[in-house]
């Protein structure tokens, strides 16, 4: 847990699952920054404070990422735009550890209808620049002259690629001098400033070199990752998907486009299949996916989960599941994610199910997997990854 402090009051922030251990913050110095902004401490022209900023109309935070933003401005009743479940989950523990009611921000999710009218837009500059480009088309007809835009992130995060976004979709666009390694945005809108339809969602076919995929469609939503093309981890299993048959449950766990469970239920029809990802815009792609494919097939059956890994599933319930675990958490590197999903994943599964796992070689995957089933084994690999089969005996 670690404490931020503002001039609407201290809070006491964590992340969501939160874990004593974990010794990444809840907030960066981009929130910061944008809060002493808001406060009229700093980051005007030149870098100087300034006046305060009203916060009288509708507030909306977009990408919050463990609601450190929602939480300062929660008496100001923010709505809050995120796509990860996560964010959602941690912004609610942290109005609760603040006293503050739920119901003091509302929150919604990048899949959910923007606010009709947005007078002060607050953006978190997101990893994904897709992502940033999407929910600034969504959320640019609710601005109006008046509106006050601001965006924040570290300067790492913070391209030329980021502001002529801003530029073509809001308006004129400057930054702030740095702080702490952490920069403001400054757009101002030009109401009725159009700048092409949407890009998104958009739709690949998967080459021959696929395995179970080839020729499949994929379906992808802003910000899904390799959004663009297949990426080579999740070909490689592809090309070794294990063999199902009869009503088996299958889960795709962290499932992105949800290309995997779709080629295991084009493979096996008579498959359950379970979605499950952490990002709102993942589980829009793969129910997407999974429809574009088995659109023909009646019996297709198939439930789409944004959650916590597979906290929600009912113990001994699952067969199989397919998992291309991520190893960053926003810019952080770190296997917490992985190790949550192998430990679900083993509470989830019926004696006799299997997990499979995909990932480069140095994350050492193995020996994780090792300690939660108590064993392991390479059902195939390559230069670049290794294919990881783990059973629950008992």
């Amino acid at each position: 847990m670690n404490r931020l402090s503002t001039s609407w009051g201290e809070y006491d922030l964590t992340r969501f699952p939160e874990d004593p251990r974990d010794t990444l913050r809840a907030w960066s110095a981009a929130d910061a920054y944008l809060l002493r902004h808001l406060a009229g401490e700093e980051g005007g022209e030149g870098g100087q404070g300034g006046a305060p900023v009203a916060l009288d109309g509708t507030v909306a935070v977009v990408g919050d990422r463990w609601g450190a933003l929602t939480t300062a401005l929660a008496a100001h009743r923010p709505v809050q735009i995120t796509d990860s479940y996560l964010a959602r989950r941690a912004t609610l523990a942290n109005l609760a550890r603040a006293g503050l009611p739920a119901d003091g921000a509302r929150l919604l999710t990048t899949r959910d209808t923007p606010p009709e009218r947005v007078d002060v837009l607050l953006v978190r500059v997101p990893k994904s620049l897709a992502l940033l480009e999407d929910q600034l088309h969504r959320i640019a007809p609710a601005l109006h002259a008046g509106s006050v835009v601001v965006g924040t992130g570290m300067v790492t995060e913070i391209h030329t690629s980021t502001l002529d976004l801003f530029e073509r979709i809001v308006g004129p666009t400057r930054t702030s001098l740095a702080r702490q390694k952490a920069r403001l945005i400054f757009s101002t809108p030009v109401p009725g400033r159009t700048s092409g339809p949407a890009p998104w969602p958009r739709s690949y076919v998967l080459p021959g070199d696929s395995g179970a995929g080839a020729g499949l469609t994929a379906v992808n939503h802003a910000g899904i990752f390799c959004a663009e093309r297949l990426d080579i981890g999740t070909r490689f299993l592809l090309q070794h998907l294990p063999a199902s048959s009869g009503d088996a449950h299958i889960v795709d766990l962290g499932c992105g486009n949800g290309i995997l469970g779709t080629a295991a239920a084009v493979a096996n029809p008579d498959a359950r299949l379970t979605f499950v990802d952490e990002s709102y815009q993942a589980v829009a792609a793969a129910e997407a996916t999974f429809a574009a494919n088995t659109a023909r097939d009646s019996a297709a059956k198939a439930d789409f989960v944004a959650g916590d890994a597979l906290t929600a599933m009912p113990p001994e319930s699952v067969d199989l599941v397919l998992n291309n675990p991520p190893f960053h958490s926003h810019q952080a590197t770190t296997d917490a994610t992985a190790q949550r999903m192998f430990r679900g994943a083993r509470a989830a599964l019926r004696p006799g199910g299997e997990l499979w796992v995909v990932g480069n070689r140095h994350l050492g995957y193995h020996v994780r997997l090792k300690r939660v089933f108590g064993n392991v084994e390479v059902a195939a690999s390559n230069r670049k990854f290794v294919i990881l089969r783990a059973v629950r005996h008992s």
